[in-house]
Order: C-alpha cells, then sequence, then structure tokens
C-alpha cells in the first residue's frame, strides 16, 4: 500500500484517454476505466535512453511481480509475443492477459516512442483477432492497452474516437524523476555528480 501511495495510485487511476464509454457496456466501461492508469511506473527498469521494444518487453518479464504489482489486481498473463492466425498469417501480440474481474482479454501493446495515430489502427486489429480467435462466448470484448513513451492527449482522444473496439492509451516511466517539473529536475545531482561524489570517500 506504501508503494502505491508514493508512486501517486489515487492520481493516475482512470486517467488514461479511452473510448471505453463508447465500445462497452455499462457498467464494464467504468470498471475498465478506473482499472487502467495514467502513466504507469516502471521504476525496476533499468533501459538506455534508446531502448528497443524487446528490451522494454524483456525488462517488463524479467521484473514481472513487479509489472503485475503496478498493473493492479485481477491481471493474470497468458504470454509474449503470442501468435494469432489470420488468413495465411501469423501476428504476434507483445503481451497478453486474462483480467479476472473485468472477465475479458487484455492486448498490450508496448511502444518505446511517444504515440502516433496509426497505433490505434494496429492494436483494433488485433483486438478483433483476439475477438475471433480466443475470446468464448462468456467473456467481455477484448481490450487493448497501448503502453507509449509520450503521447499528445488531443491527438490520442482524435485518434480513439470513431474505433469499434475498446482502446486505450497511456504513457510509461522508467523513473519517478521524468515527472518531476524541469525546475526540480535541473536541481537534482547528475549519475556523474554522484559518481564522482562516491569515489572522493
Amino acid at each position: 500500500m506504501g508503494l502505491q501511495i508514493e508512486s501517486g495510485l489515487a492520481d493516475r487511476q482512470g486517467k488514461a484517454p479511452n473510448n471505453f464509454p463508447t465500445t462497452l457496456p455499462s457498467p464494464e466501461s467504468d470498471l475498465a476505466q478506473q482499472t487502467l492508469k495514467h502513466p504507469y511506473i516502471f521504476d525496476f527498469l533499468t533501459l538506455q535512453p534508446k531502448a528497443a521494444e524487446k528490451e522494454l518487453q524483456r525488462g517488463l518479464l524479467d521484473h514481472v511481480q513487479q509489472f503485475l504489482l503496478e498493473l493492479g489486481v485481477g491481471f493474470a498473463l497468458i504470454g509474449r509475443d503470442v501468435a494469432v492466425r489470420v488468413g495465411d498469417r501469423d501476428f504476434f501480440l507483445d503481451l497478453l492477459f486474462y483480467h479476472v474481474r473485468l472477465r475479458c482479454f487484455v492486448v498490450i501493446e508496448l511502444k518505446v516512442i511517444p504515440f502516433e495515430p496509426e497505433f490505434t489502427g494496429k492494436l483494433n486489429f488485433y483486438l478483433s483477432a483476439v475477438d475471433s480467435k480466443c475470446r468464448h462466448p462468456q467473456d467481455g470484448p477484448t481490450i487493448g492497452l497501448l503502453l507509449c513513451k509520450g503521447k499528445d492527449r488531443l491527438v490520442a482522444e482524435s485518434a480513439l474516437r470513431d474505433l469499434n473496439k475498446p482502446i486505450s492509451i497511456a504513457e510509461w516511466q522508467t523513473r519517478l524523476v521524468e515527472s518531476l517539473p524541469d525546475d526540480l529536475k535541473s536541481g537534482l545531482p547528475s549519475v556523474q555528480d554522484l559518481e564522482r561524489e562516491f569515489s572522493n570517500q
């Protein structure tokens, strides 16, 4: 509980742009919105600034316990790079989860760059594939979560407006420092300053 308070969970819960009110029935739309966050804090990762999506995926699964804690209650990991066949081609989902409270699959698409509108089209396609290939009659509609390294909220909301599959877009951060205002960031010592300080002791 202490870690959730420190990470500002209450301020992040239900804040991600989404199209749930138009793509999910009530009260599922409200529950789905409150289940997801913005931003997600992955302080347990040590990624280089130019890290690839595979490195992000590997880092999350190397720390799967912390990752599941950050996702929140109810997420059960099905797999990574899960193949879904459409026509004669296999398409690979970055991460596939099942949410036991929402009773639906959740596809997470990882991006190491800021949000682009075309990301929603690809995820919308993945959700259709999972709905047709994996979803059981008693399951709710598959939900998509795009985790990006930054986004413009207006662009994200516009990209979601006319999609017919439930998608949410959230940022991820690797250090709480990234969320500090610039004037506070400038007052923090650099890694080089800290190394010099410790080497002089």
